[in-house]
């Protein structure tokens, strides 16, 4: 088990989306969250404290969590020095990079000379079967997007909260690094080999109660050509009864791609659709989900309103306005 709390290192990220793990911890396990720890060049801030190492130790800090999701999921060498020194402060390390904290040299020795472990989350546990398409008993729900980064681990989280206020039966499925250190379960999707891909999915998501809904972590976006293989995945392994679209309508381009545009939210629909009912003929798209963080409130309203007449579904931020409207919509299944 990871030890609790975390201090959240943002390294030197670019920008806040750079730092989106340690941006979901901070937004759904706040307690878990004590400080931020951020080099010369860091442009992310959660709001919480800058603090040193031997001052978030002070403060109750037991892990310090790499919170920074880099292009490649690559350990910078500009960090190692932050990483060793926290070490022997006494501090756990955690991350949920490609780049394996045990797979370096340097760590593995001083964690092992200070007593200290380290956790990497984006291993895979399990030896996951090939998917077998076999229709499962409950409900299933998965977040597509178009693009990656646009809010839907957000959107499953916020549902599965609604859901549970309403006296639903839902559980939260993570299938990325994040959701895996905000609930402590999961399968690291895309760590996992594209055979099983689709079958861990349905490991995940197994029989359940016919009026239960596993709320699946969406990954990636099938218009995303660097990722859109993990989406195909989820769609295919999480035999969706529904699908929520997802969006971030002040992106110029794709993210990391800027050579791609966005799909429209109709594009998404009639693209993920098809796709969704190959596996379950009776899926269909039930909401709207925006993510409106960089929008004034009057122009989010307005933009929400404006796609909600478009599309003729329920659009919300879910984040910043709450998810009962997409439960209602799950509810009327």
């Amino acid at each position: 088990m990871i030890k609790t709390p975390y201090l959240l290192f943002l390294g030197d990220a670019p920008d806040a989306l750079a730092a989106k793990v340690a941006q979901g911890i901070k937004d759904w396990r706040p307690d878990h969250a004590v400080a931020q720890f951020r080099m010369e060049g860091c442009n992310a801030d959660m709001g919480l404290p800058d603090m040193t190492l031997a001052e978030a130790r002070a403060a109750g800090a037991e892990t310090l969590v790499i919170g920074v999701a880099n292009r490649g999921g690559v350990i910078s060498p500009a960090w190692k020095k932050v990483l060793v020194l926290a070490l022997e402060e006494g501090f756990d390390l955690a991350s949920g990079l490609h780049n394996l904290l045990r797979d370096e040299a340097d760590l593995v020795a001083v964690a092992e000379a200070c007593g200290r472990e380290l956790h990497d989350v984006r291993v895979p546990e399990v030896e996951y079967p090939i998917a077998n398409g076999v229709k499962r008993s409950g409900k299933r729900c998965l977040a597509v997007g178009t693009d990656c980064s646009v809010g839907k681990m957000y959107t499953a989280l916020a549902l599965d909260k609604s859901m549970q206020a309403k006296g639903m039966k839902s559980s939260f499925r993570a299938t990325g690094q994040t959701g895996i250190l905000i609930t402590g379960d999961g399968v690291p999707l895309d760590a996992v080999v594209a055979d099983f891909m689709a079958g861990a999915v349905e490991y995940i998501s197994p029989d359940n109660e016919a009026d239960h809904w596993d709320l699946i972590e969406g990954q990636g976006s099938l218009f995303h050509v660097s990722y859109s293989g993990v989406t195909m995945a989820l769609v295919h392994g999480g035999q969706p009864d529904a699908l929520i679209l997802c969006h971030e309508p002040t992106r110029e381009h794709m993210r990391g791609l800027p050579g791609y545009a966005l799909p429209s939210l109709q594009t998404l629909r009639d693209t993920a659709l098809p796709l969704a009912q190959v596996a379950n003929p009776a899926c269909k798209v039930v909401g709207i989900s925006i993510n409106t963080a960089n929008m004034s409130e009057e122009d989010a309203l307005a933009y929400l309103a404006e796609i909600e007449a478009e599309m003729g579904l329920p659009a919300v931020d879910p984040f910043r306005q709450g998810a009962d409207r997409l439960a209602d919509a799950l509810a009327a299944i």
